[in-house]
């Protein structure tokens, strides 16, 4: 039998491999990381614009916010800054794939991020987009009418010959920020963390009502209960495509639908 090697001779270059209580601590410090890049700073900031909707006098039915706004009057510096925006919002997007893919597994297959079934994920993900959208927007209208929600323009794209691909890619972008770390990228470091499933649904649930608060308390309650459903999708199917298909839809829907919607039906609504 061959003696253990002592520490002082390995051979140069190789670590002894991290105990479990390192491993915990730099999962953890890794997740914060990675929220602290994407979602978690949009929602800490979403928590203090609550707070300054809340203090500055008119109620939430009064106030207003705009989720794509024009950057420049000058039309193709417009487009600039948009598709800009676009690209570096996708950057802890890659990150939180590298991360997972750290021990060799490809992160896109690990996650259900590939394409290996497109039209089934295409149908679930229209499934889901109705059967939480429609809900969701009754949703808004009735907090609206109950002054728990400000009002959302969708767009205020100047009118271009980009704005529709533009918003197409905008509502994307979301989808793929959104699914990929506050399901997928979250909920795989926190079941490697052993918290109990209850504790990983909920946790991912209010991350992502949490960053959608400067909507409103609708908003908030919303996109908790469709985190919730999100998040149980993901852990009994392990498969984010069809996450990412339903929310873009849903995003197309309210993105390019609202400029499209008359206005007297946004007003009958309470959108406007």
């Amino acid at each position: 039998m061959t003696a253990p090697t002592p520490a002082d001779e390995r051979p140069v270059g190789i670590a002894p491999p991290p105990s479990p209580r390192a491993y915990r601590r730099r999962i953890t410090t890794e997740i914060w990381i990675v929220l602290g890049l994407s979602l978690g700073r949009s929602g800490l900031y979403a928590v203090v614009n609550i707070i300054d909707r809340l203090t500055a006098g008119p109620p939430l039915a009064d106030q207003s916010t705009t989720l794509n706004p024009s950057r420049s009057d000058r039309p193709w510096l417009d487009l600039t800054y948009q598709l800009l925006q676009i690209g570096f919002a996708l950057v802890p997007v890659a990150l939180a794939l590298y991360l997972l893919s750290a021990n060799g597994r490809s992160a896109v297959r690990r996650i259900g991020l590939d394409l290996t079934r497109p039209w089934r994920d295409l149908g679930i993900g229209v499934a889901l987009a109705a059967a939480l959208g429609i809900p969701g927007l009754g949703l808004y209208a009735a907090a609206r009418a109950l002054g728990l929600a400000v009002e959302v323009q969708a767009s205020a794209l100047n009118a271009a010959w980009w704005t529709i691909p533009v918003l197409i890619l905008a509502a994307l972008q979301n989808a793929l920020v959104e699914e990929v770390i506050v399901v997928g990228y979250l909920m795989e470091r926190l079941r490697e963390l052993r918290w109990s499933t209850p504790a990983i649904l909920v946790t991912s649930a209010l991350l992502r009502g949490s960053y959608h608060l400067y909507q409103g308390w609708g908003a908030f309650v919303g996109n908790a209960i469709m985190g919730l459903v999100f998040a149980e999708y993901y852990r009994r199917k392990r498969r984010v495509m069809p996450l990412v298909m339903a929310h873009t839809v849903m995003d197309v829907v309210v993105f390019v639908g609202y400029a499209l919607v008359p206005d007297e039906w946004i007003a009958a609504l309470g959108l406007d």
